[in-house]
């Protein structure tokens, strides 16, 4: 199973993993139907050299299922590419091995975002996937994240809201997202990128734009 969606992303994606596991389920009972009569029937048919009709039918179905998998596929990917008129916009730079966040919109809100070690974790804290700077956005907000690396490749991902892009060195990529609830979103880095690769976790929390406003104004006094 999923992780329940946090984004219309991510609602997006599960429809199409339901309806994709739906065509696969089809064919799996079609065929093993098919391969169960083969095995336990005895007709015979001595004259039979040729089936062209036959083969023209098993070879359109598949081709007209493969394109009922594809049409919404290539419509998910053009909706995950898209960016359109972002509020917030959010710079993420890999290190090795932590996460670098630059708020360029507010004053050049800058921090790094380091994993909390087991030995000073607090009761509610997540082990190896909490960290002691989290990202702050409001929800029901167009967000725009810039992700770039300063040593080697990593992945910033977060299941939950359909989001996975990686951080190339010397490139800055972006995506785009809205959150439609408020909570806590934890992802981790999704590239093999060194020793400490399970050791860089993000978590992101969802508030609501007055509390955001207020973080803000609490960040640039800082």
């Amino acid at each position: 199973m999923l992780q329940d969606s946090a984004s219309p992303l991510m609602e997006q994606l599960s429809y199409f993993h339901d309806h994709t596991l739906m065509i696969l389920l089809i064919i799996t009972v079609l065929v093993s139907q098919l391969l169960l009569s083969l095995f336990f029937n005895k007709f015979t048919h001595r004259f039979l050299l040729e089936g062209q009709m036959i083969e023209i039918i098993w070879t359109i179905l598949p081709t007209i299922t493969l394109i009922f998998i594809a049409i919404p596929s290539l419509r998910l990917i053009y909706i995950l590419d898209e960016v359109n008129n972002p509020s917030i916009t959010i710079k993420t730079i890999g290190h090795q091995w932590y996460w670098s966040y630059e708020y360029s919109d507010f004053n050049n809100i800058e921090f790094d975002s380091y994993m909390i070690p087991t030995d000073e974790l607090c009761k509610y804290n997540f082990r190896l996937l909490d960290v002691d700077n989290r990202i702050i956005v409001p929800f029901e907000s167009n967000i725009r994240m810039l992700v770039t690396a300063a040593d080697v490749i990593h992945s910033w991902t977060i299941p939950s809201l359909g989001v996975k892009i990686d951080a190339t060195p010397g490139r800055l990529n972006q995506i785009s997202f809205i959150i439609n609830r408020s909570g806590l979103f934890f992802g981790q880095c999704s590239e093999i990128c060194g020793a400490n690769h399970s050791f860089m976790p993000i978590v992101l929390e969802s508030i609501s734009p007055s509390f955001f406003t207020k973080w803000i104004m609490k960040m640039i006094k800082l």
